[in-house]
């Protein structure tokens, strides 16, 4: 793999990362459940990726998918379950104290890929983990906002196994060699909605949901560009890259939203938010120079 590919696979991956930190601005504005998100974004964006395909005739690698199949599967379920963990996650405890659970991910994903992919974790890598962790504390606010008591411990234990899906999804796509982008992409997103279906029948009343027309434009947005663009960037790109720079380049999307949260939302923003940020930043791309 010469520089170019690689240096082309990271800025797909960071650009992956900045659509994703901007999906809360826009959730923010479209009056539906996060489960019923979640699943129109999976739907659109499978959507969206099959009539670009079939616009650009590109034709799936049949062969490649029925190779593939059962880590395709396991992947789409991964995704799916990771998404209604983190919803769930969200109805027990804060949304500080959830980012905080579910961002112990990319920690999960550097401590394993020595033992799966032979990638050296050096003194300096395991030191970037640590500033990443500490950054994601200052971040998510939790230290302002305290934990509530014992009833939290469910939120927080959905939390973190929203992280080892997220972290099986990372994983499971770093073996996915032999697929084009599009079709890993699109099997996934299908493979999710699929699992999110059943789990948006038993848990919202659809006869009650309303939605105006910003609200459509909206979802559809999110539906191609964060889900079906930013997961075609975000999948594409893992083969080209270290699973330990996958993860640790996964921290642009909660500093983005802060970010953004402040500037456009006026939210506010701590101090510790900001050092957080740095930290989190500094320990990527020093992560990443002594790969």
């Amino acid at each position: 793999m010469n520089k170019s590919e690689t240096l082309k696979s990271r800025f797909a991956l960071i650009g992956a990362m900045c659509i994703f930190g901007t999906i809360g601005i826009v959730r923010k504005y479209i009056p539906l459940p996060s489960s019923m998100i979640a699943l129109a974004r999976a739907l659109i964006g499978m959507l969206f990726l099959v009539l670009v395909a079939c616009i650009s005739r590109r034709k799936p690698d049949l062969k490649a998918i029925k190779k593939h199949f059962a880590p395709l599967l396991l992947s789409g379920f991964f995704l799916g379950f990771n998404w209604i963990l983190l919803f769930e996650a969200y109805n027990y405890t804060t949304v500080a104290t959830a980012t905080l659970c579910y961002y112990m991910a990319p920690m999960l994903v550097i401590l394993v890929s020595p033992l799966l992919f032979k990638e050296r974790l050096s003194g300096i890598k395991l030191l970037c983990v640590l500033a990443a962790f500490i950054g994601v504390v200052l971040v998510s606010g939790v230290l302002q906002t305290g934990f509530s008591g014992m009833a939290e411990i469910k939120g927080i234990l959905f939390g973190l196994a929203a992280a080892v899906f997220y972290a099986c999804v990372v994983l499971l796509n770093k073996r996915l060699g032999g697929l084009t982008a599009y079709d890993k992409t699109i099997m996934q997103l299908g493979l999710a909605g699929l699992i999110l279906i059943p789990y948006c029948l038993i848990t919202e009343d659809i006869s009650t949901l309303a939605i105006d027309g910003t609200g459509i434009i909206l979802l559809i947005v999110a539906g191609i560009v964060h889900t079906g663009i930013a997961y075609a960037l975000y999948f594409g790109c893992m083969k080209q890259l270290k699973a330990q720079t996958v993860a640790l380049y996964s921290y642009i999307d909660p500093i983005l939203a802060i970010l953004l949260s402040a500037l456009l939302l006026k939210e506010p923003m701590t101090a510790a938010s900001g050092i957080g940020a740095v930290l989190i930043l500094s320990a990527a791309f020093i992560s990443d120079w002594t790969n």
